[in-house]
């Protein structure tokens, strides 16, 4: 009988093991078809061979254009099942990404598709084999006849997955990942989410991170749940798909749940099968109560990264609001988690006092492909370091403040840009909005508001200025504001600060040239 026990915890170890819980069982579920948990591996099993037919090994990395669709999620589990290493890449990226991405990792092959070809053939990738997913695949749908079994020549230490987590334009910083912290995250997450084999786990997210593949992949497989797969995100159409399938479950992050609230409202959004939704980080309570309310389900929030899926959540039968929640700690193993927040010169900082989260257990990555001294600043002593600033509350509860990297200072203190734009985004007028730092003439920083007017609002800056001088300290109110159309975004929807525009132009508003009461107050 194959149990983890025998299997430890690989990612093909999940895969045999639900598939031998429950052969015939509904597992992927999308518009065009379905596959059992045993029809999955079996087609995995026919993948890996014909991988190795390609010339693929173990331990070859293979650069992947992962689109969130069945035949790239079934070439991925036969890469991992075959101890291949997996380098996602964004399919929607640019020529020269992919160019710097090759050339850093130098790998064996390339998998994608014939839609991509175009992409791939701009970046010159002259050497590097192609690999065709659908030629692989074939028709995923239904129960392959036969065929190889299922591999298991992997350990639970072997690297999985390079997950890329900046521009691949130079020299991308890849987070190395086991093939143990996807099925730690997979084990995980279902006794977390409080789910079961009769849940429906959906995800539109991209498998080039880390979320989808460890949390609603991974998760299905351990918990024996189906598993929705949506090629991409689709506001208006998103709840038809959870009613159509049968969704109980979804992960949203970045902008996804808001853009969700701003669809017009209908008579049946409640109406769905939807249950839970995992999100981070946590929303203000009467948005994430209202939320609710509307769509009829429980927003669970947590924190999690590339570096560690194991991270924070609200564990179970909480509602702590405002907060990531408490260390996640695993179903069976117990306490496998411990958290810590530090100061700068790395003592332990008191309740509510500011410092950088600090985490170690067995799902945290062994550092950074390539780059040595980046990883050595990361892990210090079995702790890695998130560059996440938090507070640790009286209940053992967590509360983000910013991204270390994202603190400004300014007028001799530090700010959270975070903070800043709660208190700019409250004002009617403003659909979004986002702060930054920005060059000062004489030392440290000036903080600059980029923002999105709500459709048919007129923005004043002027107002908008007193607005949230009334809510924050003098030093936090923006100098400089500028009206955008659009905030820029990553494809997994966060805010892309470094792709906002550079430079003062005509149309800036410039508050030093208009000075108000708020310039007289605070520390100078």
């Amino acid at each position: 009988m194959v149990t983890l026990a025998l299997m430890q915890r690989t990612i093909p170890g999940l895969l045999a093991a639900a598939a031998e819980r429950a052969p015939d069982g509904s597992w992927l579920c999308t518009d065009d078809g379905t596959l059992s948990f045993g029809g999955a591996a079996g087609r995995v099993g026919g993948l890996a061979e014909r991988l190795r037919e390609a010339g693929v090994r173990r331990g070859d990395l293979v650069v992947v254009t992962a689109r969130t669709t069945p035949p790239y999620l079934l070439c991925w589990l036969a890469l991992a099942a075959i101890g291949a290493v997996t380098v996602p890449t964004d399919p929607a990226g640019t020529a020269v990404e992919l160019a710097g991405l090759v050339r850093q990792v130098e790998p064996r092959a390339l998998l994608t598709d014939a839609a991509l070809r175009p992409l791939v053939d701009a970046a010159g990738l002259a050497g590097v084999p192609m690999l065709d997913v659908d030629s692989l695949v074939g028709d995923w749908r239904g129960e392959p006849a036969g065929g190889p079994g299922l591999p298991m020549d992997v350990a639970p230490a072997d690297l999985a997955v390079l997950i890329p987590t900046s521009g691949t334009t130079g020299r991308s910083k890849l987070v190395m990942q086991t093939h143990q912290a996807y099925a730690m995250a997979g084990e995980g997450f279902p006794y977390w989410m409080e789910l079961g084999d009769t849940d429906r786990l959906m995800t539109s997210l991209p498998l080039f991170h880390i979320n989808a593949p460890a949390y609603s992949v991974l998760g299905s497989l351990a918990c024996g749940a189906g598993l929705v797969l949506l090629p991409r995100f689709s506001a208006s159409g998103f709840l038809d798909s959870a009613r159509r399938h049968g969704a109980t479950e979804f992960n949203a992050i970045g902008a996804m749940l808001e853009i969700l609230m701003r669809q017009p409202v209908r008579p049946d959004d409640a109406d769905t099968p939807l249950r839970l939704c995992y999100t981070g980080p946590s929303p203000a309570r009467e948005w994430q109560e209202a939320f609710e309310r509307r769509f009829g389900l429980r927003v669970v929030c947590g924190y999690a990264m590339s570096e560690s899926p194991y991270g924070l959540i609200w564990r179970h039968g909480t509602r702590p609001f405002g907060t990531l929640g408490s260390p996640r700690q695993h179903p069976t193993l117990g306490t496998v988690n411990e958290a810590r927040v530090v100061a700068a010169d790395g003592d332990e900082c008191d309740p509510g006092e500011a410092g950088e989260l600090l985490l170690r257990n067995p799902a945290v990555t062994p550092g950074y492909w390539g780059m040595p001294a980046e990883t050595a600043a990361a892990l210090v002593d079995g702790w890695l370091h998130t560059g996440d600033l938090v507070t640790v509350n009286a209940d053992g509860t967590y509360t983000f403040v910013a991204r270390r990297k994202e603190v400004l200072r300014r007028r001799g203190q530090n700010l959270s840009p975070t903070e800043v734009e709660e208190a700019i985004q409250a004002h009617p007028d403003v659909l979004e909005v986002a702060v930054v730092g920005v060059a000062a003439e004489l030392t440290e920083e000036e903080v600059k508001a980029f923002v999105v007017a709500e459709p048919g609002r007129v923005l004043d800056f002027a107002q908008l200025r007193r607005f949230a001088g009334e809510r924050l300290s003098a030093f936090k109110v923006p100098r400089f504001w500028q009206a955008v159309d659009a905030l820029p975004r990553t494809p997994t929807a966060r805010v892309a600060k470094h792709r906002l525009p550079v430079g003062h132009p005509p149309d800036e508003y410039d508050a030093q040239a208009q000075p108000t009461d708020l310039d007289a107050k605070g520390p100078t």
